[in-house]
């Protein structure tokens, strides 16, 4: 059997997630139970279509470690990051260039600009993996990440025609945001781990207090304009992901903490393209190994809804190896979703 296997998250796996949160805490997944419960409730009802609007849904998935019983990474999609109560807040960058002739001086600088979108993009986040996971020969912390792209495909209409990405920028070891000290301290009073647990519940503090217009990043101490759209040591692998398949940075970053945002068109990303639905013709021991395995998926009405492996798929036959669809509990004539890892 497969050692590993990716599930849809269930209430019950609030005590793993939460330990898993400790690495990240972040907005996507604070290390808060209250906040953990929350989003374990609205992943299962949005697997099981309770929450009805497609936009308001966000999907949690997490990695198990077969053999120990065990939770070891996660990852999630937003359907759509930006709505009226609560929307999709960034900071564009815009260089400007200036010029005297007079004096016969140049200077470029970096303007920044809150923006605003009550209709904005799919949000793919949340993405931890334990480090005592990240060198697997499986390469888990890719089978993690590629399972949102497979399941977008899967469902399609229910996501947005831009995919975002938020990732960390550099922080200091106690998570000081260089950028947050000399900026949003400033306009609201808090500090960034203040301010980051009320954004988790409410941004419109964000709105009533921070400066409208254009501003100049020039103004601030050198040691915040340095983290302007720079991306942290411990998201530089995702970051090499996200342009490999296709997104690119937006020029516009977090208004906490600097963090680039990468953005790509839905159809565009080169995982969403390939991923594809498929039916089971036939199950067999050996599958020819003349590609790489895949991530094959099948989703269920029942808990946990969905449920994913690698395997090996051979395409032209439509043949699934036994082990897999053992695991899966996929037989012949099963509608599966594949994405090959070739």
């Amino acid at each position: 059997m497969p050692a590993f296997e990716i599930r849809g998250a269930l209430v019950s796996d609030e005590d793993e997630l939460l330990e898993l949160a400790h690495h990240l805490n972040t907005v996507n997944l604070p290390y808060s139970r209250e906040a953990i419960a929350h989003l374990l409730d609205q992943a299962q009802k949005s697997f099981t279509g309770e929450i009805k609007d497609s936009k308001r849904r966000e999907y949690v998935f997490v990695l198990i470690d077969r053999d120990k019983k065990r939770i070891v990474g996660t990852s999630m999609i937003i359907a759509q990051l930006g709505r009226r109560e609560a929307p999709y807040i960034y900071l564009d960058v815009v260089d400007e260039e200036r010029y005297s002739a007079t004096l016969d001086r140049h200077f470029k600088h970096t303007v920044l600009s809150i923006g605003y979108s009550y209709n904005g993009p799919t949000e793919i986040g949340g993405l931890v993996l334990l480090p005592e996971y990240r060198r697997f020969p499986e390469r888990l912390g890719q089978f993690i990440s590629y399972v949102r792209f497979l399941f977008i495909k899967l469902h399609r209409e229910a996501f947005r025609d831009e995919l975002l990405a938020e990732l960390l920028p550099p922080l200091e070891a106690d998570g000081t945001s260089h950028l947050w000290d000399a900026l949003g301290r400033h306009f609201t009073g808090l500090s960034y781990a203040e301010a980051d647990i009320l954004s988790k519940q409410n941004k419109e503090f964000i709105r009533g207090l921070f400066p409208e217009g254009t501003f100049y990043a020039s103004l601030l101490p050198k040691v915040a304009q340095d983290v302007i759209g720079k991306v942290g040591a411990q998201t530089r692998g995702v970051e090499k992901m996200l342009r490999r398949i296709g997104f690119r940075y937006a020029e516009r970053v977090d208004p906490f903490d600097g963090g680039p945002h990468f953005t790509a068109p839905t159809d565009e990303v080169s995982l969403v393209a390939r991923a594809e639905k498929a039916t089971v013709r036939a199950v067999a021991a050996d599958v020819p190994r003349t590609r790489n395995r895949s991530i094959v998926a099948l989703e269920s009405e029942r808990a946990p809804y969905f449920h994913a492996v690698l395997a090996h798929w051979d395409p032209e036959t439509g043949t699934l190896e036994a082990e897999a669809a053992e695991q899966l509990g996929a037989v012949i004539g099963s509608e599966i979703g594949v994405l090959s890892l070739d």
